[in-house]
């Protein structure tokens, strides 16, 4: 059996190298095989001991968001990231961005930049939602709320203390619109500040987000 139709049915994830051993332990030498799929470019390694299928392979490959799931774990994709996959802000992050557990850390790979923050258990927990990709692939992402307050807690520079200094952050300096904001549950923010860092700032987010 070729490694194609070996590996044909875990393309859509980022694969383990056990896993790729375990598929190859008919091989003499699979670590041998291994390093020939990555000259060959038919497998990536996107760090250490995780790849995906090459285009090569014309298998159906990972989505980003993930690949940063799975790069870096317990994780979930936050701040820019999800807040342009809502539709919250025009731009298109050039790099995924998540929030996780560990400590801090920036991955350049073959297939983009993923950055990671560190945010602490349990404000890190709320606020995160299973979307199916496809029916191999479910991914971890803020909701529309935790991705704004993410933003909020992890950008040094911000600190809310007026209603009119938060409008300009949101309005101006993200460019959200005043429509979308007024979307918001400012109710389950609420549930999470006895939790989370920068209370007083995210106190200043509802108050904002009730006037707009």
């Amino acid at each position: 059996m070729d490694f194609r139709t070996m590996i044909k049915d875990y393309s859509e994830a980022p694969i383990s190298r056990h896993l790729i051993l375990e598929l190859l332990s008919d091989y003499r030498s699979p670590n041998d095989k291994i390093s020939e799929l990555l000259k060959s470019k038919e497998l990536i390694s996107i760090r250490r001991g995780l790849y995906i299928t090459g285009p090569k392979m014309d298998l159906p490959s990972p989505e980003p968001f993930l690949i940063a799931n799975h790069l870096r774990g317990p994780s979930y994709v936050s701040l820019e990231s999800a807040l342009s996959y809502w539709n919250m802000i025009p731009e298109r992050a050039y790099e995924i961005s998540s929030v996780t557990i560990k400590t801090s850390k920036i991955y350049k790979t073959p297939v983009g930049r993923f950055s990671y923050q560190q945010l602490r258990i349990p404000y890190y927990s709320y606020g995160i939602k299973n979307i199916e990709y496809s029916a191999k692939q479910t991914m971890l992402l803020a909701s529309p709320e935790k991705a704004l307050c993410d933003k909020v807690i992890l950008t040094p520079t911000i600190n809310l203390r007026s209603i009119k200094q938060t409008k300009d952050f949101l309005m101006e300096d993200l460019r959200m619109d005043s429509e979308v904001l007024s979307t918001l549950d400012t109710e389950v923010i609420e549930l999470w500040i006895k939790n989370a860092p920068k209370k007083s700032s995210l106190k200043m987010l509802i108050k904002t987000l009730i006037e707009i």
